[in-house]
């Protein structure tokens, strides 16, 4: 998807800048997954070493996010709690069926292929020899180049058609719960409208209600403004603070006038 589709499938416009916090550790991880993911498949339709070699490193940090704890578990479970939220919504009358139908649809089929890779499904990539001995030296810097790896230099240097069938061996062990990751941010997302909001002296409070279940705050604000959110907060407030860059000596420093942008809430 390229820049100026995947803002629209966001819900903002082209003249805005977008933001987001994810407010607990899970929607942490699905950001990291999704921004990892988006960066693999870009640089999988690239055709030189160097796209190569950034697929390759993205798909290790993949795998790294996801060898530390039951993501794929947490996974199945939001994708059945979105399902049995959404086939409540079939017996509601203003409701589009045929796109709830698809979306239904889209889910189930992401939960079949999510449950068919098994619990199992980074043993192939975790037992890969060859990108083992990638993992091991990309911890140290320049330590990937020809004369450290020069098996992997090799691969490099192979047509793209070649270098595209393996990675795309390899992608198919995480397309799956990449996939539902990113259907599950879409849904996400599109959950509630945005809001009009503005930060006082360029800072803005919220508090949450309590036993809410907010796990993502969304900031669009004009480009023209030139300014950019820090945001900061947990499951029961949040605060955020609009900042300017300073290009003298590259430190931001807090807005002092009104921003006017949109928050969304999901």
């Amino acid at each position: 998807m390229n820049q100026a589709a995947e803002i629209v499938s966001q819900g903002i416009s082209e003249n805005q800048f977008l933001y987001e916090q994810p407010l607990n550790e899970r929607m942490r991880t699905f950001l990291r997954l999704e921004f990892l993911y988006k960066q693999l498949l870009y640089n999988f339709e690239e055709e030189s070493s160097f796209a190569s070699r950034d697929c390759i490193s993205a798909l290790l940090d993949i795998v790294a996010i996801l060898a530390r704890g039951d993501t794929r578990g947490d996974v199945l479970k939001e994708l059945e709690r979105q399902i049995f939220l959404l086939d409540r919504y079939q017996r509601s009358e203003n409701v589009d069926g045929t796109r709830l139908r698809e979306t239904i649809e889209k889910l189930q089929s992401l939960r079949h292929e999510l449950n068919e890779v098994g619990p199992t499904y980074l043993q192939p990539l975790r037992d890969n020899e060859f990108l083992n001995s990638i993992r091991h030296r990309s911890a140290i810097p320049g330590g990937t180049c020809a004369f450290d790896l020069p098996d992997y230099t090799h691969w490099l240097r192979k047509n793209y058609t070649t270098r595209s069938e393996t990675i795309k061996t390899w992608l198919q062990a995480v397309k799956p719960l990449c996939d539902s990751v990113r259907e599950l941010l879409w849904l996400l997302r599109n959950s509630n409208p945005p809001e009009t909001c503005s930060a006082a002296n360029g800072v803005y409070q919220h508090a949450l209600e309590k036993g809410n279940s907010t796990s993502l705050i969304r900031i669009s604000i004009d480009k023209s403004l030139n300014r950019y959110p820090e945001i900061s907060g947990s499951h029961h407030r949040f605060t955020v603070r609009f900042m300017k860059w300073k290009p003298e000596d590259g430190r931001p420093v807090q807005c002092t006038g009104n921003i006017d942008f949109a928050l969304t809430i999901c």
